[in-house]
């Protein structure tokens, strides 16, 4: 038995087709069909991830080879973009929480690393006409929480190509790891807020963010004067900054 074959017979045990119905129900979708059913096309889309099938015709030959039944390569087209994506969504979060991790690491110390980026996905412009990209381009992006020990996907959401990374920074942070992000997730009030709640995070600055150590200026000692600290900050890019100065006495 090849490892794809084994796949197959462990996949019921992590999710059964009572399940799986249950899932594509929640989602508004219902499943009238009794050869092809959703579980069938969940074991089809696995095993096409797997085997990374290059498309529905080549598909359907590979699937007998896995034990998979055996259906016509427009059955298989149909079935597919008749169920909602939010139902492989919902399967594919619910397969990540059946891990456990979240439980059996709270506690742990130091944290782990969770890696978030995103990759985009492109395809012609009449195959996903809402999502336009470039010309003649259509496409999507996939946002990804990695979880680095274990090697696997803590979360996933999904967007328009064209859409920022930065707001789903947001979404995909857990203060139960250490985030390592890009720069595109590097906002200044983010990351003030990340240290009030003490989440821990490595991000790489844009090039227009600048740190500048405040110089403390001299000034005369006064127990009544009610200037505590005089200092110069630095504001906005040298290009657009202006100098104001003035001293602790008001002039």
């Amino acid at each position: 038995m090849n490892q794809c074959a084994l796949f197959q017979n462990l996949l019921p045990s992590i999710f059964s087709e009572s399940k799986v119905k249950a899932v594509a129900e929640e989602q508004g979708y219902e499943d009238t069909a009794r050869k092809f059913t959703v579980f069938q096309l969940l074991r089809y889309w696995t095993q096409a991830a797997l085997e990374q099938w290059k498309g529905y015709r080549s598909g359907v030959d590979q699937a007998s080879l896995s034990g998979l039944p055996t259906v016509h390569y427009s059955t298989f087209s149909g079935k597919a973009a008749e169920v909602p994506f939010a139902v492989f969504k919902t399967w594919f979060h619910q397969l990540l929480q059946s891990r456990g991790r979240a439980e059996r690491r709270t506690l742990q110390i130091p944290q782990e690393l969770l890696l978030i980026d995103s990759t985009t996905v492109t395809v012609g412009k009449t195959r996903l006409p809402w999502a336009p990209y470039h010309g003649e381009r259509a496409g999507v992006k996939l946002h990804v929480a990695w979880d680095v020990t274990s090697g696997q996907p803590q979360h996933v959401e999904e967007t328009t190509a064209v859409s920022h990374d930065g707001p789903l920074g947001e979404v995909l942070a857990d203060p139960s790891y250490t985030l390592v992000q890009d720069r595109a997730y590097g906002k200044i009030e983010r990351l003030d807020r990340y240290l009030e709640q003490k989440q821990g995070f490595v991000i790489r600055l844009k090039e227009n963010v600048h740190l500048v150590t405040p110089r403390t200026l001299r000034q005369w000692n006064s127990e009544n004067a009610p200037v505590k600290r005089d200092i110069i900050c630095q504001l906005g890019t040298p290009a657009c900054r202006f100098l104001k100065t003035a001293s602790c006495g008001g002039f």
